[in-house]
């Protein structure tokens, strides 16, 4: 979907209503009944593009910059004082950037075993599906959330983020629900997708209940539990499915642009994001140490004016 500037947390809603209501469609359209011909194509078909859905974030990355362009270079002062280079509108991007690359690299580690694409496009609104993940165990649709220092609260069907509702536990089943149509026709192999929603910087999370359809885990926990599943797919299956999860024609009807300079771009703004926060920590803990000097001096000061009162009377 054509994205927007978010009010208080990146992506929170990767799905439009009207997505969200094509998700329960089951007739396919002409275009997966294409994707079906050219998956039954020889293998000898050109191989996907090496970049295809190999970049996390990449939409997100394109969202952040998009709403940084707008804004001024820092005076030298600013950067003296350690002025965040970030907007109000442009930190949200930032950190869900942030999130999905930290995901990403939990991932990308899981060994050859593994398909592993990010930033994955799916039809032609804008819309992508952060990571998916196909091994020996099946395929895998993660929903990765920066929700930075917040108190989570997960139940069986709702999830609160500092004591409000969200829509995660439905949009990372819709996505799932939307990968296992298309995989299913694709492929024609019965195909089920199972939802994770990947939590990222959150103080804390509560567990009244575990969600019956959507695997919740923090970001550290993401690589191990994939790897502890019993494998669940003939080679044959997982194979065939691997062709299908790479091609680039088989979420998108026309090749996506390149990101490559957009990565470029994002990482120099980290590095002066980071560079920031260096100098608000160092500009900190000078103050920390004048106050305690002065109030070092002031106590030596007080300390002797006793003792001299105490000798003189």
């Amino acid at each position: 979907m054509p994205r927007s500037t978010p009010s208080a947390e990146p992506r929170s809603d990767r799905l439009t209503e009207r997505e969200t209501f094509e998700t329960t469609l089951p007739a396919p359209s002409a275009r997966v009944a294409s994707i079906t011909r050219r998956m039954l194509a020889p293998m000898s078909e050109p191989e996907p593009s090496t970049e295809f859905a190999r970049v996390p974030a990449a939409s997100v990355i394109t969202a952040c910059l998009s709403a940084q362009a707008s804004v001024a270079p820092r005076s030298a002062l600013a950067k003296l004082f350690g002025r965040s280079p970030l907007s109000a509108d442009s930190r949200p991007w930032y950190l869900g950037a942030l999130g999905e690359r930290r995901v990403a690299k939990r991932l990308d580690a899981l060994g050859d075993e593994w398909t592993v694409l990010h930033s994955v496009p799916i039809g032609e609104r804008g819309s992508d599906i952060d990571h998916v993940a196909l091994g020996p165990p099946g395929l895998f649709t993660v929903n990765t959330k920066f929700h930075e220092d917040a108190t989570m609260w997960v139940g069986n069907r709702r999830l609160l983020v500092n004591g409000q509702p969200t829509d995660h536990l439905r949009n990372a089943r819709f996505e799932a629900q939307r990968v296992t149509r298309l995989m299913t026709t694709v492929t024609g192999i019965p195909v089920t997708v199972t939802p994770i929603l990947a939590i990222v910087g959150a103080r804390d999370i509560t567990f009244k209940e575990h969600p019956a359809d959507v695997i919740v885990l923090r970001e550290g926990e993401l690589a191990r539990w994939l790897k502890r599943r019993q494998a669940a797919l003939a080679p044959t299956d997982r194979e065939r499915l691997a062709t299908a999860v790479a091609r680039q024609e088989t979420w998108m009807p026309k090749p996506a642009a390149s990101t490559t300079h957009q990565v470029a771009a994002f990482e120099s703004l980290q590095r002066d994001v980071e560079q920031a926060h260096r100098v608000r920590r160092l500009w900190s803990a000078g103050a920390l140490i004048t106050g305690i000097g002065i109030a070092a001096a002031v106590a030596g000061n007080a300390y002797s004016g006793l003792i001299s009162a105490l000798i003189g009377g």
